[in-house]
């Protein structure tokens, strides 16, 4: 019985760590083989056929769905007992059965299940007995799986240089979030803490870099949290990150500040869902949420500069209008994030906010990723105009690139939102960077009111920094050969600049501003960036 775990990644640095679960815990041979979503349909196709498979497993997602949705009906022509597991179809699988798009669908855990359904295929054991699982004739019955006994498989990961690494040293989820997958799974559960370690210091000595824990909460334990942190310290090399989704308000001040104190910089990335901070909002969508505690943290958090922060906002959610995520929006982005993702409600199935969405008139995509469409809060004019802000807000705050004249502006500002919109709706016929830098200096120019020489003085630093190559030239100041001749040689004799004549004639960018002189010197694919006063 040649078996086949199959993974569709949504990216090559996206390992499947599911697939691998259900192999470390099998009695049987199984084979492992992981796609993209750029991946063609024909190409996976063309893999499991000529390879002669009997048994396919298939994990599924909202990444894939669309993907393994158009594979099904090619396999389906041929003689494959098909297994489906995942978010995706664990509370759709009527769907898959019905249409005879496969033959099983576990639902959620599949260790155990995967294991038992292949000794049935071999003729031993009862259907009946096999947990979690919809068949042909209905379902047997939920059981969660004792972690306590399930083998790691992080001895299957591969090239874990050049991927980031999926951990988990819990399931479940102690809250119940109306919106989300986890909540559906409220029995918390461990791993061992100091099996994980064993784990995570094998992957590091490995050459492991980016580590990311899937824990929904991972401070959820505050003994294991504070356990795999004073680990992850005293044991991490140079170039690692771990990255960590922690519930914001249940941060204490001392953990905040004994990580601070003991972290090297940027090794550490928490990831924060505030989604709103409308509190009618966030009751309707069973959330609790202590906003003052909440943003306390972040302070003191973003106050140190230590621990790489994400926040996250959702678009969408029951009794969050127009203006009340423009408030969300605001109050948060006042925080000053490294990075601030603003997402879109999508209409999940099995959660508890896809039952009650005629309650608050949701539509939504049919299509994965089920975005709304609008409700009874926000028309689709409004989506849209937050998606032109999401779109300018990734692009000029998201990307780094602009960070010091973009936060300039920023304290300029009394409506973030408004900025964003308005910037989000002009029109951007090239992406090239010298291109999307003049756009942003001509906009803030003519619509915020700033001084704008010092506004357009850092976003010309911002520019040449993004650069280690001497870079086009955007802005208007402009200087002649004898004029950049006659600088440099002044500059050059009261030794302001200890570079050659030739080399600075060469490899340099002079740039007369209205105070100051900026001279950027571009060699050997590095920069040095003087800034002269006149």
């Amino acid at each position: 019985m040649k078996t086949l775990l199959l993974g569709i990644n949504s990216k090559y640095i996206h390992p499947n760590i599911a697939i691998r679960l259900l192999k470390a815990n099998c009695d049987f041979e199984v084979d492992l083989k992981e796609f993209n979503i750029k991946d063609k349909v024909e190409t996976i196709y063309e893999f499991i056929i000529n390879n002669n498979y009997d048994v396919l497993g298939v994990s599924c997602y909202i990444w894939n769905i669309e993907l393994v949705n158009v594979l099904l009906p090619l396999l389906r022509k041929h003689n494959i007992k098909i297994i489906l597991g995942g978010p995706e179809v664990s509370y759709n699988a009527l769907f898959y059965l019905e249409n005879n798009l496969c033959d099983f669908v576990i639902k959620n855990e599949g260790e155990e299940a995967f294991n038992l359904i292949l000794h049935y295929l071999d003729g031993k054991g009862k259907l009946e007995d096999i947990p979690n699982l919809y068949h042909k004739n209905g379902f047997t019955f939920d059981k969660l799986v004792d972690i306590s006994k399930t083998k790691m498989a992080y001895h299957l990961l591969d090239d874990i240089q050049n991927k980031i690494i999926y951990i988990e040293t819990s399931r479940g989820c102690p809250f119940h979030c109306g919106y989300c997958m986890a909540s559906l799974d409220n029995k918390l559960r461990f791993f061992d803490i100091e099996e994980i370690k064993r784990e995570v210091l094998l992957l590091i000595n490995q050459g492991g870099r980016i580590f990311k824990f899937l824990d929904r909460t991972f401070n959820a334990n505050k003994k294991n949290f504070l356990s795999l942190i004073d680990f992850i310290i005293l044991h991490h090399k140079e170039n690692n990150s771990f990255q960590f989704e922690i519930t914001g308000d249940l941060l204490d001040d001392d953990v905040i500040r004994y990580i601070n104190k003991k972290a090297p910089k940027n090794l550490f990335r928490f990831e924060i869902g505030i989604q709103s901070t409308n509190v009618k909002a966030n009751k309707a969508v069973y959330r609790i949420q202590n906003n003052e505690k909440l943003f306390h943290n972040i302070k003191l958090i973003q106050n140190a500069n230590i621990i790489d922060l994400h926040l996250d906002l959702i678009a969408g959610l029951p009794y969050e209008d127009y203006s009340s995520f423009r408030n969300t929006f605001n109050e948060v982005l006042s925080l000053r994030p490294k990075e601030l993702q603003l997402g879109f409600l999508k209409l999940l199935k099995g959660t508890k906010l896809y039952q009650e969405k005629e309650k608050y008139g949701y539509k939504f995509n049919n299509h994965a990723p089920y975005d709304i469409i609008s409700n009874d809060f926000l028309s689709k004019e409004d989506i849209n105009n937050i998606h032109l802000l999401e779109d300018a807000f990734e692009r000029f705050y998201n990307t780094t690139y602009y960070k010091t004249a973009i936060n300039y502006v920023l304290d300029n500002v009394n409506n973030a939102f408004d900025l964003f919109f308005k910037l989000g709706q002009q029109e951007l016929t090239s992406k090239r960077l010298q291109d999307t830098f003049k756009l942003l200096n001509d906009f803030v120019k003519e619509n915020v009111n700033l001084d704008y020489g010092t506004f357009h003085k850092l976003l010309i630093l911002d520019y040449l920094s993004c650069h280690n190559i001497k870079p086009s030239i955007w802005w208007e100041e402009k200087i002649s050969p004898k004029e950049k001749s006659d600088l440099l040689r002044k500059y050059h004799k009261e030794g302001i600049i200890t570079y050659d004549l030739t080399t600075l004639y060469k490899y340099s960018l002079l740039i007369p501003l209205e105070n100051v002189v900026i001279l950027a010197i571009y060699k050997n694919n590095t920069r040095k960036i003087h800034i002269i006063n006149k």
